[in-house]
C-alpha cells in the first residue's frame, strides 16, 4: 500500500509530517513526486510550479520569478523549481494545496520546508525495522520535458539512486513515472537488476496503448508493473455511475506485471456515484467500500491519499473471505 505523497488527507502533501503519518498508518511505501532545481538537485513537489504547494507568491525576494511557461501541453503561470536553487528553496514553507478540499490542513501551512529525494529515503529508512521495511515510490515528473531545458532528470535520478545505495530490485527506492522513454533510459542505465519501476497509466486515451495486450508487453520489457487510474479498474459512465470492473488485471498479471493502481482518496469528489455521502464534495464517502472492491478484484496494492482506509480494508480481507466481486458491481450499478 502506498501512501500518496504521503498521507495527504490528513497534512499538506510531500511535508516530513505528511510521510510520517503515512508510515504511522501502515504505508508500505511513501510517493514523492519529483522535479529539478536550477542547480541539479532533486526534490519531492508535486510539479515544478511552486505556488500551489509553498508560500513562494507572498515572498518578495521572489516577485521577480514570476512567469509564464507552457509544461507539457499546458500553459502555466507561476514560480517554477527550475529558475530557483536548493538553497533559495530551503527558504520556502508548504502549505496544503487543495485548501478548498482539506480545509483541516491548512493548520499546518507554514510548518514545513521542501525535502530532497535524499531526505525522503533516509526517512524510510530511519523508520524501516527488522520486520517492516518502509519504500520509496519516486514519480519522475516530467522527466523529457526537464532534460528539453537542459535539466536531464534520468541521469541525475540515476546518478542519486547509485549514490544513496538504492539501484537493487528490493532496495528502498522504487520509480514510477507516465514518461515510458524516462522509464526505458533508466532501464538502460541501472540494468535489468536495477531498481523495480512502474509505469503509469493516464485515464486520457493517449496512453490506451499501454493497455493494449501488446502494449502491456512491452511495458514489461523495462517494467515490473503498471500503476494505471483506478478508473481503468472501476468503470464509470459520465454521470460518474459505476458500471463495471475492466479485464486489465487479469491481462496485465498474464503479462507479468503488478497492478497498484492511483488513486483512491475518501472525499465524494475521487469516488464512484454510489459511494458518495453527499453531493458535497469535499465530504467523505465510502472509501473502504472502493478500497475492499479493488482489494477483492486482486489488485496489487493501492496508491491512496487515505493509507488507514486501505490498511483498514486490507486487515478485513486477511481475516475474512473476500466479498463477491458480482454482488459488489450489481450494488454499484
Amino acid at each position: 500500500m502506498v501512501g500518496h505523497r504521503g498521507a495527504c488527507a490528513y497534512r499538506p502533501e510531500h511535508t516530513i509530517a505528511s510521510y510520517e503519518l503515512a508510515i504511522d498508518m501502515g504505508a508500505d511505501l511513501i510517493e514523492p513526486d519529483i522535479v529539478v532545481t536550477k542547480d541539479g538537485a532533486l526534490i519531492a513537489r508535486h510539479e515544478n510550479e511552486l505556488s500551489r504547494t509553498t508560500d513562494v507568491a507572498t515572498r518578495p525576494e521572489f516577485a521577480d520569478r514570476r512567469t509564464t511557461r507552457r509544461v507539457g501541453r499546458k500553459r502555466r503561470t507561476g514560480w517554477f523549481a527550475e529558475d530557483f536553487t536548493l538553497a533559495e528553496l530551503r527558504t520556502l514553507r508548504a502549505v496544503e494545496r487543495r485548501p478548498d478540499l482539506r480545509p483541516l490542513n491548512t493548520a499546518y501551512d507554514g510548518q514545513f520546508g521542501v525535502l530532497t529525494l535524499e531526505e525522503v529515503v533516509e526517512l524510510a529508512r530511519r523508520r524501516s525495522t527488522p520486520l517492516r521495511q518502509v519504500r520509496v515510490l519516486a514519480e519522475l515528473k516530467k522527466p523529457s520535458w526537464s532534460a528539453e531545458r537542459g535539466q536531464p532528470m534520468v541521469e541525475l535520478v540515476a546518478a542519486e539512486l547509485r549514490r544513496l545505495d538504492a539501484t537493487s530490485p528490493d532496495g528502498t527506492v522504487v520509480v514510477q513515472s507516465f514518461d515510458a522513454a524516462a522509464l526505458r533510459r533508466l532501464r538502460a542505465d541501472l540494468g535489468d537488476d536495477g531498481p523495480t519501476m512502474f509505469q503509469l497509466v493516464d485515464v486520457t486515451a493517449c496512453d490506451d496503448h499501454l493497455l493494449t495486450n501488446a502494449g502491456l508487453r512491452a511495458v514489461s520489457t523495462y517494467a515490473q508493473g503498471i500503476a494505471p487510474c483506478v478508473d481503468h479498474v472501476l468503470l464509470r459512465d459520465a454521470d460518474q455511475r459505476m458500471t463495471g470492473v475492466s479485464d486489465l488485471l487479469p491481462r496485465a498479471h498474464a503479462a507479468g506485471l503488478t497492478v497498484v493502481p492511483w488513486t483512491l482518496a475518501a472525499e465524494n469528489e475521487f469516488l464512484p456515484l454510489h459511494l458518495r455521502s453527499s453531493e458535497d464534495p469535499a465530504a467523505r464517502g465510502d472509501a473502504l467500500g472502493a478500497a475492499r472492491l479493488l482489494l477483492a478484484l486482486g489488485v496489487d496494492g493501492i496508491i491512496t491519499d487515505n493509507p488507514d482506509v486501505v490498511v483498514a480494508a486490507r486487515a478485513e480481507l486477511e481475516q475474512t473471505a473476500a466479498p463477491a466481486i458480482d454482488t459488489a458491481v450489481d450494488t454499484a450499478a
